[in-house]
């Protein structure tokens, strides 16, 4: 066992309760938080704080493929194999409202940055957006001839990004609803793909084992990772930029630098492939799952201070990285996790805005009881449509009983 320095990731914590394999994983943004699906059909809300019990959501009648939090945190999108979407209250209550998004299977659901807006991705090869507040139908997107695997919003709402079995990746402009690119994959298809936090790159996790990482204004190669012994399931940027970190079938989760153009870490802790991995809100910790039905949540001890905030990517042409030997490898059976669990993690600095973290800790908690209030606003709608046609029915069959009796007075 070769311990780690300070600076290489460390697991923190290990989940177990799913009783599946792993599909999705996704932080709440205050930390405090970590929602995962998986093939069991659950969804499951993990508490950070070691005291404080996991809760297990059922409700979709088939596996459960991807989950998301809403960006204040207050809800969490899931999406099924039962051709449902869920918003669930993220709380032991588990109160949950459902809507068939889709004719088939639903693989992908991703918030929009305002948390207003929710785009699915569907095997009925469709892209539909929604609204959060009463899921009203908004619009969907035709082009994918085969099924839809991921779908996501850039970072600044205006654009919508999709990878599909059709070896495309498409570029969408949100408001006129046009294709604007289509990124051609040869060997594979993208089984997962995002945008970089600054909007200007997506990049994409292939069957064909690789990582390839475009400009989406030239519409250029800017990097192609040939890291992977196995297909590239998942992947997550880094929020500062400089880092991807991605999940294999190969068992393996990797660190890559995007500033450098090289592979920084190999981390081994899950039997079995690697489905899913995503970076916190900070960036301080990330999480990973897998089909040994684990959560592994690791702490990053990257130091980003070193990068500025807007980071250019390295690139020569193209820069191709292929795996070294030399390349730093953390081995962290699964017996080795540390006991000392996290202690809760508080952002106190102010954001680039200036706000106060007093009034930023308000306003959020004023998002977060809004988002409670539609959703209980949304509950009662659908209880309330339950009851008008149990009254309907009641009416109906009164009428009925008054004919039928009319009609025996008659006779």
């Amino acid at each position: 066992l070769s311990f780690p320095s300070r600076s290489d990731p460390t697991l923190e914590r290990h989940f177990k309760g799913h009783r599946d394999t792993v599909t999705s994983v996704d932080f709440g943004c205050n930390m405090k938080q970590i929602a995962t699906g998986s093939m069991d059909s659950c969804v499951m809300i993990w508490n950070m704080k070691p005291q404080m019990r996991a809760y297990r959501f059922d409700g979709h009648k088939d596996a459960v493929i991807s989950v998301q939090f809403s960006p204040s945190g207050h809800l969490v999108a899931s999406a099924s194999r039962d051709k449902t979407v869920r918003l669930w209250v993220p709380s032991m209550k588990a109160e949950s409202t459902v809507f068939r998004a889709h004719t088939a299977t639903v693989r992908s659901v991703n918030f929009s940055g305002d948390g207003q807006m929710l785009a699915t991705a569907s095997d009925d090869k469709t892209i539909k957006v929604w609204t959060v507040h009463r899921q009203k139908f908004l619009f969907s997107l035709n082009q994918h001839i085969n099924w839809v695997r991921c779908v996501k919003f850039s970072p600044d709402d205006h654009l919508i990004v999709s990878s599909s079995d059709d070896k495309t990746i498409k570029l969408w402009d949100k408001n006129s609803r046009e294709c604007i690119h289509s990124f051609y994959e040869h060997a594979g298809y993208a089984n997962y793909v995002d945008f970089h936090p600054s909007g200007t790159c997506i990049a994409a996790a292939s069957t064909d084992n690789t990582v390839k990482v475009w400009d989406i204004r030239s519409h250029k190669m800017l990097q192609h990772y040939q890291v992977h012994s196995g297909v590239v399931n998942s992947l997550s940027f880094h929020p500062a930029g400089n880092f991807l970190i991605t999940a294999s079938s190969d068992s393996t989760v990797k660190i890559l630098d995007l500033v450098e153009g090289k592979l920084l870490y190999t981390l081994h802790g899950h039997q079995g492939p690697v489905t899913c991995v995503a970076f916190s809100r900070t960036g301080e910790y990330f999480a990973s799952g897998g089909s040994d039905e684990q959560v592994m949540v690791w702490k990053s001890n990257f130091d980003c201070s070193e990068y500025s905030d807007t980071v250019r990517l390295q690139h020569k042409t193209t820069s191709s990285v292929q795996a070294a030997p030399s390349s730093a490898t953390a081995h962290l059976p699964l017996n080795s996790h540390p006991s000392a669990f996290l202690s809760q993690v508080t952002q106190s600095q102010a954001s680039d805005g200036g706000v106060p973290p007093s009034l930023a800790s308000t306003l959020e908690h004023i998002i977060g009881q809004l988002d409670i209030l539609t959703q209980t606003v949304s509950i009662l709608e659908q209880r309330l449509t339950l009851t008008e046609d149990k009254l309907k029915e009641c009416l109906e069959n009164q009428m009925e009983i008054g004919l039928h009796l009319q009609k025996r007075e008659d006779d």
